[in-house]
């Protein structure tokens, strides 16, 4: 599958991914960041109402679809 067929989700964690690897930044720090990212974003999804069937599987899987 080539990554202009992949779900947006995929091409979104390609990209993050890539401008991690390029600024050198300490897997400990990404993750850490990304633990507050993903805590502000589940904020926001409980302050919108959003009908996506993504959403919650995304938010509740650590695994990418």
């Amino acid at each position: 599958m080539s990554l202009e067929n992949a779900s947006p989700t995929l091409q979104l964690a390609v990209d993050l991914i890539y401008l991690l690897e390029c600024n050198e930044i300490d897997p400990a720090t990404v993750l850490a960041a990304l633990d507050i990212v993903k805590q502000d974003y589940q904020e926001k999804l409980q302050h919108t109402n959003t009908n996506s069937p993504y959403l919650a599987y995304e938010l509740d899987d650590d695994r990418l679809p």
